[in-house]
């Protein structure tokens, strides 16, 4: 069955990177797309329950499902999102110059 979720923080390509790769590692996911513009990350699900590991995955990223988070935790997200965004743009640039 096929997802979206819309979230917070995705700013750029290093973002979208992050969060592919760390989906695709999950069992059960399949086709993980991000759209940066809209907020949308899109996925394919073979049940509800990894639904929720996608979730609280991306929360874990500092990606969490709009309207979840407030306050120091919203801070906290941002702050992991930075982190995140970071990794997703050094593993691209190192596959670029493989």
């Amino acid at each position: 069955m096929h997802y979206s979720i819309q979230v917070e923080n995705i700013k750029c390509g290093g973002c979208a990177n992050s969060i592919q790769s760390s989906l695709n590692r999950i069992d059960g996911i399949s086709q993980v797309e991000v759209d940066i513009e809209a907020g949308l990350v899109n996925f394919d699900a073979q049940t509800d329950l990894a639904t929720e590991s996608v979730k609280k995955q991306l929360l874990k990223m500092g990606y969490p499902e709009v309207g979840s988070t407030e306050g120091l935790n919203a801070m906290g997200a941002k702050a992991k999102s930075f982190v995140s965004c970071a990794v997703g743009k050094m593993s691209a640039d190192s596959d670029t110059k493989s």
